[in-house]
């Protein structure tokens, strides 16, 4: 029997922890197999802060993929977010020593890598260098400079930053649950895989992920990445403020919000009461919806303005950078109703709940195709791509000088495989790897 290749994704979120197994079929679709999911304990808006209690939830949500797909589980790619993620722009430039050479990909990697040596606060480290435009002699606006003359070679560059420490704690829980990191990619760029198109990203699009613990933002404009940013709010603190105003207990809150929250108070009519059973013999609560609402509509609106004023520092407001294509709203706290109509009404822009299931074969169970999956989805989707690339380096070093020959009619038929240029994040996440492998 041929054995089945699959990769897993796992999102360890604020309030719940998702593996999930799949493949690619031979349309291209990702073919889920199982998945499995844990309360998430240990994790405190996206940052690990107690590792034992992590280590356990990871090794639950593992197990229940395992059961359900019958696979055995052994390396993961999993995200990171959280707080400590920041984001800034730079600029720099590599001299040429020989500007009759065309430039090639070993140039970029130079200037790629001359942005890693930028001196950042004590305990951060940058993660992902994603390149904006480059300018070759002082010619602006090129996408992409292979192949052109030139002596001085310049990038702007999108930065992304993290605390070493909290992505260390993510591979050490890793580790310990008994799996290998088989990479690691930045959360939004995970749920930006999953639930936004190629004509989006083109267009210009900001995607508002709104998790447990945090609300993640990613901005494309013209295919490339221009802006990240981290909101350390997110569903928790809606239902920790529902707790607190109508003195209930946090799981009853959850309930309340889930059932009937809504974003919007007009909705609701004043008679409109919910009654919430009370603790050990106490007299039962009476809580009316349109009080519910107006606490859920006060922090949303928090949450939604602060996730604006990051589109207006990307410079949305400038007519050459203004995002065609809107917002797109994924993660478990796009599911509250009407959260659609008020981010349209806070930002003037057009907005659509995003699901993953553009990418998922047409069979995929319905409950995956949530927005609630959406960043486990895209990881699985990373893992895919990391898996593909994987199989094709090893081809090569099997090939030995890059040439495989034709078997079939016994002739030496060469066929050369493009060696696929490892990307900066796949150099970085080795890195972390062996940092991890000599921390024993």
């Amino acid at each position: 029997m041929e054995e089945v290749k699959y990769s897993v994704g796992l999102d360890i979120g604020t309030t719940k922890i998702v593996a999930i197994i799949g493949k690619e079929n031979e349309y291209g679709k990702i073919e889920i197999l199982g998945i499995g999911r844990s309360k998430s304990l240990g994790v405190h808006r996206g940052v690990v802060n107690n590792i034992t209690q992590t280590i356990k939830s990871i090794q639950q949500a593992v197990e229940q993929a395992e059961a359900d797909s019958g696979l055995k589980i052994s390396s993961v790619v999993v995200g990171i977010a959280g707080q400590h993620i920041r984001s800034l722009q730079h600029s720099d430039y590599i001299t040429r020593p020989d500007s009759e050479e065309v430039i090639n990909e070993d140039d970029l990697d130079k200037l790629c890598n001359q942005v890693y040596k930028l001196v950042m606060l004590p305990g951060e480290e940058i993660i992902h260098v994603l390149p904006q435009e480059y300018k070759v002699d002082g010619q602006a606006e090129i996408k992409q400079p292979i192949g052109m003359y030139g002596g001085r070679l310049e990038a702007n560059f999108h930065v992304v930053v993290g605390q070493v420490s909290s992505i260390k704690n993510v591979g050490r829980c890793i580790k310990s649950a008994g799996l290998d990191l088989g990479g690691i990619t930045l959360e939004p760029l995970a749920s930006a895989n999953a639930v936004l198109s190629q004509e989006e990203k083109e267009a210009g699009v900001a995607l508002i992920d709104i998790g447990g613990g945090t609300t993640d933002l990613a901005i494309f404009k013209d295919g490339i990445i221009r802006h990240t940013a981290v909101i350390p709010f997110g569903g928790g603190v809606i239902t920790e403020d529902i707790k607190e105003g109508c003195s209930i207990i946090e799981k009853q809150a959850e309930l309340l919000k889930i059932k009937f929250g809504s974003a919007w108070p007009g909705e609701n009519k004043d008679n409109e009461i919910v009654s919430i059973p009370g603790l050990r013999g106490r007299e039962p609560k009476e809580i009316t919806l349109k009080n519910l609402s107006k606490i859920i509509h006060a922090r949303v609106v928090e949450i939604v303005e602060q996730v604006y004023v990051e589109i207006k520092n990307y410079g949305h407001e400038e007519q050459k950078k203004k995002l065609i294509a809107g917002i797109v709203l994924t993660g478990g706290g796009a599911q509250l109703k009407h959260l659609k109509q008020l981010v349209e009404y806070i930002t003037g822009m057009d907005t659509r709940i995003g699901y993953p299931n553009e990418h998922l074969a047409g069979d995929s169970n319905e409950e995956i195709a949530s927005p609630l999956y959406a960043t486990a989805v895209g990881l699985l989707m990373n893992a895919v791509q990391t898996e593909a690339r994987a199989r094709v380096a090893q081809q090569i070093e099997e090939a030995g000088e890059e040439v495989i020959y034709g078997k079939e009619s016994g002739t030496a038929t060469k066929t050369v495989i493009k060696k696929e240029r490892k990307s900066i994040f796949d150099k970085w996440s080795e890195k972390l790897k062996d940092f991890l492998d000599n921390a024993e």
